[in-house]
């Protein structure tokens, strides 16, 4: 079921919408609600982000493991080159 928001849009941005959208061979609304969608998916793609970094941090705080930055540099480099490499191993650093 849709509903109805009004938004206050100033005259240059009106235009400027009504522009790209017909350059973008839409209408004013579709073009207007795209922008939504793609906003709110973005936002929530960060949000999703955000979780798996924390809780990645959340596993190196626990087991005081992680890959040293070389490793797992030369393992992506090997894999954009096409290279089978071996996935680095997390370990406890040195003190």
């Amino acid at each position: 079921m849709s509903t109805t928001t009004t938004i206050r849009l100033s005259e240059d941005l009106k235009a400027r919408i009504a522009s790209a959208a017909e350059r973008a061979g839409k209408t004013t609304h579709g073009f207007i609600l795209e922008a939504i969608v793609e906003k709110a998916e973005m936002e929530e793609l960060r949000a999703d982000f955000d979780a798996e970094a924390d809780a990645r941090f959340a596993r190196i705080v626990a087991t005081g493991k992680t890959i040293a930055w070389s490793e797992m540099r030369q393992y992506l480099e090997d894999r954009v080159a096409g290279k089978q490499a071996p996935r680095p191993v997390a370990k406890k650093k040195r003190a």
